[in-house]
């Protein structure tokens, strides 16, 4: 009867991090992006990159069909997105474009970082009123992503602009409505 109740309670305590455990998978698929870039294989980063927005699509909704949203959660969520969309996408880009910029190119892609970070820890201190401040680092670090496929077919100049337009674009004051 001891060992029912236990795994009952290790069930619970279970669900109501599945969430939270989601959420790390993001993160883990992040940090394994930027390893992936330390080795020079860009195009498993890319691969990891849009394998941590399926999992952060799917915690927050896990989250409210669970009813175990919390503010640990929120939290961990946003330190997981800046790894995830802020970091490893801005890193794919430096590492596969940006650097002939020099200077300028580490300076943007710095940049791009701090902008999503600003965006994440706005969000996180702002009422949930069913619009976003500003582009989400998601839709930022996903299109970043996306670009790097057509590296080959567009001058570096659009990559070094479009870092900076999705930078901009997520500390902007425009609202969007959430989907």
């Amino acid at each position: 009867m001891f060992f029912l109740h236990a795994l009952d309670l290790t069930l619970k305590k279970l669900k109501a991090q599945t969430a939270n455990i989601i959420t790390l998978l993001n993160l883990s698929l992040g940090g394994f992006a930027i390893i992936a870039l330390l080795t020079n294989q860009l195009n498993l980063s890319l691969l990891l990159i849009f394998l941590a927005a399926f999992a952060d699509r799917f915690d927050g909704m896990i989250a409210r069909k669970f009813n175990i949203e919390s503010a640990l959660g929120k939290q961990l969520d946003s330190m997981c997105d800046i790894i995830s969309f802020g970091v490893a996408p801005a890193l794919l880009l430096y590492q596969g474009i940006i650097f002939e910029f020099g200077a300028p190119g580490s300076f943007f892609t710095v940049f791009y970082i701090g902008c999503g970070a600003f965006r994440l820890a706005r969000f996180n201190i702002s009422e949930n009123n069913g619009y976003f401040t500003g582009l989400p680092i998601t839709v930022a670090g996903c299109l970043l992503t996306l670009s790097f496929l057509v590296v080959q077919h567009a001058p570096p100049v659009f990559f070094l602009f479009f870092m900076i337009i999705l930078s901009l674009l997520m500390i902007s004051p425009f609202k969007l409505k959430k989907v």
